[in-house]
């Protein structure tokens, strides 16, 4: 065949062979046999080998994977990807609608969709082509795992629309995928996955795509994250819109037009759940209209728009065999469970918490009693009650021991907690738990560097605190057990990006008493470098909102420490990054802007820019955003269907603008 030829049948083939595997796999409509499929599938890949500069982006080839990756490269999300707020029954739900009704001063109707248990992922296409997809990771940034996610047949290469588009979805391992994955590994006496999530997770992460592609996952994808092209007014029509351009979504969706008919649709899958050929967790529940989406905006950790119910925890009954301790950074002393393996909510569990002497005490807990467990949330096993009736008379009492079962220093309690400390500052496992800590996601986030490889080089004298961390060197990593090459040149060059990361990481990372993330960015933003900080005052840290007496103490007497003071010097010595790096926070005497030094209430609906965005920029200039009216209050800006606020502020001479003259005075 000519060239022309060539590419002739390549462009045949790709397009046929898609338009295949889009109704095999996302409509359910097969218009081949499979033998016919594969067949015209080896004519494709054939031609590719012998004419690779013919190959198209979007060629069904790329489904079975390319080389290994060396390591996941981190992506910046352009749209956050927040979590959901639970709710665990109909009560929770009606809380959550009265909540929304407030917010929008009207009623509203809602969206309801499966829960799939799974990864959450994030598409990104260009001109219809896919070009990169990646995990939630920590909200804001993910890892780059496009190749692996190609080798899914229902996530489209190609559009059917030529459009910019992002869209977010749930990557999961059907039942059956999940069951054949186990039966290979346990034929070949390898540990076997716990469930459906962790196997779609594992195999999402693997650098080597062809892993993936034996791996057999689909998607859903339930939301548009970004689009420029089309506007949408609702998001059951955005659902529509992708389904159109060729994304899978989940038939089950539903709209209802108030809570009685969510709590009844939510109520409805207790049951049928079982019957799915994949695994939910529960139904997520969205407001309906776009634009009332964007008037009730979000919290920093969510959005107020949306929810999730949750089904009720799996309550099973096994045998507690014995309780072990371990010490937390903190000092805190946990009790643990150690049970007969047994599966709850999909997972096979061993270990359930006990959380305190008291708690052990209140319940009667002996060893060797029938318990019943379940998991708080579906994800943390608890044991919720003693089955004291089936005592035998040789279940053990159990003691809390007066001693630090690591270091073996004397224990306290301090007065007004319930925990028992050890308050060694040399404890061996307060020093890995805060090891653990420091380069975790929320703090450092030191890719490669987890819970294994952090206790191993704590067992092998390599690191005794967080500086070390920075000083570890690759003839003394390579030695170690499954540190190869190029696993220690990626784990060097991960430790050496985070020395960039902005102030709050560090703050969070160094573990302070009460400072959790958010308040380390609160910190962070007002003192903007950690001299600063140093310095502070009880008085002037009390001065920054949400900063209580309490953390204020806790800050003063962790930085008047010598051995605090020391470390400091080393990190910077070190060349780690001690100033804060994100938009600066302007005070009112700092700030020109009409903005500056006043109390600000944002309602109603607004048309160019969310809720969020004007908060940030408001307080970029020096201005408080609260969220409710009252004397205090120096100006409220009334966007569309603005409701008792409005009322309120008028009500309290209070000057009000609208969005136009808002957007005005920002410039």
């Amino acid at each position: 065949m000519s060239n022309e030829q060539v590419k002739s049948r390549i462009d045949q083939l790709t397009d046929q062979l898609n338009d295949y595997a889009h109704h095999y796999y996302v409509l359910d409509q097969p218009k081949v046999s499979d033998a016919e499929y594969d067949q015209l599938l080896r004519d494709l890949i054939d031609l590719e080998k012998n004419h690779p500069n013919l190959k198209r982006e979007d060629s069904p080839s790329e489904r079975i994977g390319g080389e290994p990756l060396d390591h996941f490269r981190k992506v910046q999300h352009d749209v956050p990807m927040l979590s959901l707020s639970n709710a665990f029954d109909s009560g929770e739900l009606r809380d959550f609608d009265r909540r929304v009704q407030q917010g929008l001063g009207h009623e509203t109707s809602y969206s309801c969709e499966l829960k799939i248990d799974g990864l959450a992922v994030t598409l990104k296409y260009e001109s219809g082509r896919f070009i990169q997809g990646a995990t939630r990771g920590d909200g804001t940034t993910g890892e780059d795992i496009t190749k692996n996610l190609k080798t899914i047949a229902s996530i489209p290469l190609k559009l059917k629309e030529p459009v910019d588009i992002e869209v977010r979805g749930e990557a999961f391992m059907p039942k059956s995928s999940f069951n054949r994955l186990n039966k290979a590994k346990e034929a070949n006496e390898e540990a076997l996955f716990a469930n459906p999530r962790n196997a779609a997770a594992g195999s999402l992460r693997q650098l080597d795509p062809k892993i993936a592609a034996k791996r057999h996952l689909d998607v859903f994808i339930y939301s548009v994250g970004k689009l420029t092209e089309k506007q949408l007014d609702s998001h059951q029509e955005s659902l529509t819109y992708v389904s159109e351009l060729g994304f899978k979504i989940n038939d089950q969706a539903k709209h209802c037009n108030n809570i009685e008919e969510v709590v009844e649709f939510c109520e409805g899958w207790l049951e049928k759940r079982a019957d799915l050929s994949y695994e939910i967790d529960g139904i997520v529940i969205k407001v309906d209209s776009l634009k009332d989406q964007q008037a009730l905006g979000f919290t920093a950790k969510s959005p107020r728009w949306a929810t999730a119910f949750k089904f009720p925890a799996e309550e099973v009954v096994t045998t507690l065999r014995d309780i072990v301790l371990s010490v937390g950074r903190t000092g805190v002393v946990t009790p643990t469970a150690i049970l007969d393996p047994i599966s709850v909510a999909g997972t096979t569990v061993q270990r359930a918490s006990l959380h305190n002497e008291d708690l052990i005490r209140e319940q009667d807990v002996k060893i060797g009693d029938k318990v019943t467990i379940k998991k708080a949330g579906d994800i943390i096993p608890k044991v919720v009650n003693v089955l004291s009736d089936q005592r035998t008379g040789e279940e053990k009492d159990f003691h809390m021991p007066t001693e630090c079962p690591e270091c073996e220093s004397e224990l306290v309690r301090i007065e007004g907690e319930v925990a028992l400390r050890c308050v060694n500052p040399k404890c061996p496992a307060q020093i890995r738990e805060g090891l653990i800590h420091f380069v975790s996601r929320n703090a450092m986030n030191i890719d490669g560097l987890g819970e294994r490889v952090i206790t191993q080089l704590f067992e092998h004298e390599l690191v005794e605190d967080v500086a070390d961390i920075y000083r570890l060197k690759r003839e003394e990593l390579v030695k170690l057990e499954r540190m190869g090459e190029k696993s220690v040149d990626n784990l060097l060059k991960a430790i050496e990006v985070t020395k960039n990361n902005s102030l709050e990481k560090l703050l969070f990372g160094l573990g302070i008493r009460f400072v959790g993330s958010k308040a380390a960015k609160t910190l962070a933003m007002n003192f903007e470098t950690m001299d600063a900080l140093q310095r502070a005052s009880v008085e002037e840290l009390e001065a920054v909102d949400e900063i209580g007496t309490k953390m204020a103490d806790a800050i003063v007497t962790y930085f008047e420490k010598e051995e605090v003071q020391e470390l400091l010097a080393e990190l910077n010595e070190l060349g780690i990054n001690m100033i804060y790096k994100g938009p600066k926070l302007q005070t009112a005497q700092e700030s020109d802007s009409v903005f500056a030094g006043k109390t600000i209430v944002l309602t109603g609906s607004m048309e160019q820019m969310s809720r969020k965005d004007a908060k940030e920029e408001i307080e970029a200039k020096g201005g408080k955003v609260t969220g409710s009216v009252t004397t205090n209050t120096d100006l409220l800006i009334a966007g569309e269907k603005a409701g008792s606020k409005l009322k309120k502020a008028k009500e309290l001479n209070i000057e009000v603008w609208d969005e136009a003259r808002f957007v005005e005075e920002l410039g």
